[in-house]
C-alpha cells in the first residue's frame, strides 16, 4: 500500500502519516543497521517506538470494529442453513482459520521487515517478497504481479464495502421513517405495519453524502479510533437490545435440525466467510502501533471477541425465531420505538465505520496520485480525490441495480483471496526453502482449498441470483427487502 516517499523531510517524519508504501515506490531507508537482526525470531523483531501512534487498546477497538459490521445481522439465517450444531461449530472453525491467516500475514511481514531492515511492510510488498523467496523461478520473475494483485483486491473490496454501507444507511433510515406512523410503545406485539410511502431511498443516499465527505477527511488512525469507539458502542448497545429480546420466550428447539444438507450449507458458508473481514486492515494497524510486540495478542483477543459474539447472536436468533428467521434479524423485531432505536443505533455505527473502510483504498490511491504532481498541488489533489472517491461509491450505490449481488460476486473473488487463499500460500513460498514440515504444508494447502471453495460457492450463488431475477432479492448487508 502507498505512503509517503522514501526521501522524507524531518517535519514529515514527525507528522502522523500512514506507514504504507506505494507499489511503485522505491525502498525505504534502513533505520537499523544491525545485521544480526536479519535472521532473528519474531520475538527479536525491533520494537519501533513512534512519537505518535495508536495504543494496543486503540488497535483492539479498530480490529473489533472492522469485523462487527452489517454481516452479523444475517448470521442467524446462516445458522439455519447449516444446522443448530454444525452452524456454530463452523463459525468457531472459520473464526480460528481467519485469525490464523492474519497471524501468518503478520509473521511473514515481520520476517521481511527484518530481512530488508525496514520498519514496516504492507500486504502487497509482503506477497511480492514472498514470491521472490519461492523456489520457483517463474514466481520469482513475476513477483511484482503479486503486489499489484493484492493492491487491486484491497481497493476493490474496501470500496465495495463503502457502497454497501451507503445502501444500508439509506434503506434503514427509510424503513424507520416509513413505519413511523405505525410505531408504538408496545414491544410485545409484532403486528404488520403498512409503511407510509416516502421519498426514494436514493435520495436518502444523497442526504448522507455531505456527512460522508466530512468523515473521510480524517486521515489519522488515532483520531479515527474515536469514531470506531462510537461505532462499537452503538452497535454493541443494539446487539444487547436484540439479544435480550431473542433470549426471551425461546420455543422448544427439539425439532430443529442439528445438521442440514450440503446444498443449504453452501448458503451458510457464503454468508459466514464474509463476516470475518478485517485482513485488509491488519498490517496498517500493526504498522501504526507504538509497540508492535503486543499486536499478536491484540489480534487473537479481538478475533476471539468477534467469534464469540457471532456465535451467541446467531444461535440465539435461530433458537428464538427458528424457521421464521429473516435475512436480517432486525426484520423479526417488533415495530416499537425501542427496536426502531436499534436500527438508528446501527445506522450510527455504520456511518462511523465508513471512514475506517474508506481508509485503505484512500491510502493506496491518494499518495500515488500526489507523487505525480508538484507539492503545491498536493493538498488540493488530496481533497479532490477523497471527495471523488466518496461520490463514486454513492453513484455506484444509486445507479447499479441489485448492488448487493454484484458486490457479493466481487467479494467472493477478492475477499476469499485476501483472507483465506493468499496467506497460507504466502507462508509456503516464504518458508519452503528453509524446510517446512509436510504437516504444515498440508495445513496451508487445505486452508487455501477452503478459500477457493468459498470463492466458487459465493460466485455461483451471486451469478445464480443475477441470472434469475424473478426470485425475491434480499440485501444480505441490509435490513430491507426489495
Amino acid at each position: 500500500m502507498p505512503g509517503t516517499k522514501s526521501a522524507r523531510g524531518a517535519q514529515e517524519a514527525v507528522e502522523l502519516k500512514l506507514d504504507l508504501r506505494s507499489p511503485l515506490q522505491s525502498a525505504e531507508k534502513p533505520q537499523n543497521k544491525d545485521s544480526s537482526l536479519l535472521d532473528g525470531s519474531a520475538s527479536e523483531l525491533p520494537v519501533l517506538e513512534k512519537t505518535k501512534g495508536i495504543t494496543a487498546f486503540q488497535a483492539l477497538i479498530h480490529l473489533v470494529k472492522c469485523n462487527m459490521g452489517t454481516g452479523i445481522l444475517g448470521l442467524p439465517l446462516a445458522v439455519r442453513n447449516a444446522g443448530l450444531l454444525l452452524g456454530p461449530l463452523s463459525l468457531l472453525a472459520m473464526g480460528f482459520i481467519a485469525c490464523h491467516c492474519m497471524h501468518i500475514l503478520v509473521r511473514c511481514a515481520q520476517r521481511f521487515c527484518r530481512r530488508f531492515n525496514k520498519p514496516f511492510m504492507d500486504y502487497g510488498d509482503t506477497v511480492m517478497h514472498g514470491l521472490e523467496a519461492s523456489p520457483s523461478a517463474w514466481l520469482r520473475n513475476h513477483a511484482h504481479w503479486g503486489r499489484h494483485m493484492v493492491t487491486f483486491f484491497l481497493v476493490f473490496t474496501q470500496m465495495g464495502f463503502c457502497c454497501v454501507y451507503i445502501v444500508f444507511l439509506a434503506d434503514n433510515l427509510k424503513q424507520v421513517v416509513e413505519a413511523i406512523n405505525g410505531t408504538t410503545n408496545n414491544c410485545h406485539n409484532n403486528e404488520t405495519v403498512i409503511p407510509t410511502p416516502t421519498i426514494d431511498s436514493r435520495l436518502y443516499m444523497l442526504t448522507f453524502l455531505p456527512l460522508l465527505m466530512l468523515l473521510v477527511l480524517i486521515r489519522n488512525l488515532r483520531v479515527m479510533s474515536i469514531l470506531s469507539m462510537l461505532a462499537n458502542i452503538s452497535m454493541l448497545v443494539s446487539l444487547i437490545i436484540i439479544a435480550q429480546h431473542i433470549a426471551q420466550d425461546i420455543p422448544d428447539p427439539s425439532q430443529l435440525p442439528l445438521i442440514t444438507s450440503w446444498e443449504t450449507y453452501s448458503l451458510f458458508f457464503g454468508t459466514a466467510v464474509f463476516s470475518f473481514e478485517s485482513i485488509g486492515l491488519v498490517l496498517p494497524l500493526e504498522n501504526k502501533m507504538k509497540d508492535t510486540r503486543h499486536f499478536p495478542a491484540i489480534l487473537s483477543l479481538g478475533m476471539s471477541i468477534i467469534t464469540a459474539l457471532y456465535i451467541v447472536i446467531s444461535v440465539l436468533g435461530y433458537l428464538r425465531f427458528q424457521n421464521d428467521i429473516k435475512a436480517s434479524i432486525t426484520l423479526n423485531l417488533p415495530n416499537c420505538w425501542l427496536y426502531q432505536l436499534v436500527k438508528l443505533l446501527y445506522v450510527t455505527g455504520i456511518l462511523c465505520s465508513y471512514a475506517l473502510q474508506f481508509y485503505v483504498p484512500a491510502e493506496i490511491i491518494i499518495p500515488f496520485a500526489i507523487s505525480q504532481v508538484p507539492k503545491r498541488w498536493a493538498l488540493l489533489l488530496d481533497l479532490s480525490t477523497r471527495f471523488t472517491m466518496v461520490c463514486l461509491t454513492c453513484i455506484l450505490a444509486i445507479l447499479i441495480p441489485r448492488l448487493d449481488l454484484v458486490l457479493s460476486l466481487v467479494g467472493s473473488v477478492s475477499s476469499s483471496a485476501l483472507a483465506l487463499i493468499i496467506p497460507p500460500l504466502l507462508e509456503i513460498t516464504t518458508y519452503y526453502s528453509e524446510g517446512m514440515s509436510p504437516l504444515a504444508i498440508a495445513k496451508d494447502v487445505l486452508i487455501s482449498i477452503l478459500g477457493f471453495v468459498g470463492f466458487v460457492v459465493g460466485t455461483y450463488q451471486a451469478l445464480d441470483e443475477l441470472i434469475q431475477p424473478e426470485r425475491p432479492v434480499t440485501f444480505s448487508n441490509s435490513t430491507t427487502f426489495i
